[in-house]
């Protein structure tokens, strides 16, 4: 039996943003394994799902229960809050389990706010590393903007880091204090929303510009040369 791990749209409708066999794939799925049951089931639900009668688990510590459709014969769904799951997402945790016990597991196509951040950068796409969050103390933080930023130097290889949304702010300051001026910084807030923007400017560029960007949900994109 097969997991199929399923990409679940920030902005746009699922029948907006998935391709039409995801949505077939999907709508064959009895069994869910969710981040969070309440916009699983809204995401469900547009797509014309009967949700009550489908069975929609939390993702917690017991992983072995909750591959029990598969072992039944039943295909399984993961479902991220938003986004891709497995990336940057507890879902990891159960696609290794499945790998354990020998089922298939199938990613589904459709939208990755890391990768749609990268394309839209303009910023090294051969070489490119996903740091997830940095750390929360501003000493700590600081000191791993510089270790990203040199490597990203030594490596042509670009950066790539998320926040959570009411620290943005707070990390973009850290970001425009600790970074050499002709450093790129691309920041790509609310994909796949209408009030999507990606800016990339240098260090010395987003000081002048003193922008802030808010509680949106942002991807960080960091290019030393």
């Amino acid at each position: 039996m097969t997991l199929y791990a399923i990409p679940t749209p920030l902005g746009s409708s699922p029948a907006e943003a998935l391709p039409e066999p995801a949505l077939q794939k999907i709508r064959q799925i009895k069994d869910f394994v969710v981040e969070n049951a309440k916009s699983a089931r809204a995401f469900l639900g547009a797509l014309g799902m009967p949700v009550r009668e489908l069975k929609i688990e939390t993702i917690g510590e017991d992983l072995s229960s909750l591959l029990a459709p598969l072992r039944e014969g039943r295909p399984l769904g993961l479902l991220s809050e938003a986004g891709c799951p497995a990336i940057a997402d507890p879902g990891a945790a159960l696609i290794e389990a499945a790998h354990r016990e020998g089922f298939r597991v199938v990613p589904l196509v459709g939208p990755s706010s890391i990768v749609l951040a990268l394309m839209a950068s303009g910023l090294e796409g051969q070489r490119f590393a996903f740091s997830g969050y940095l750390p929360r103390e501003d000493p700590e933080r600081k000191k791993r903007i510089r270790e990203l930023e040199q490597r990203s130097r030594r490596e042509k290889e670009t950066q790539i880091f998320i926040e959570t949304p009411y620290r943005n702010d707070v990390l973009l300051a850290a970001l425009l204090e600790s970074c050499n001026p002709n450093t790129r910084l691309c920041v790509a807030a609310d994909l796949t929303l209408p009030a999507e923007s990606v800016v990339m400017q240098t260090i010395a560029g987003w000081r002048r510009a003193k922008a802030a960007i808010g509680r949106r949900p942002a991807v960080f994109l960091l290019l030393s040369v």
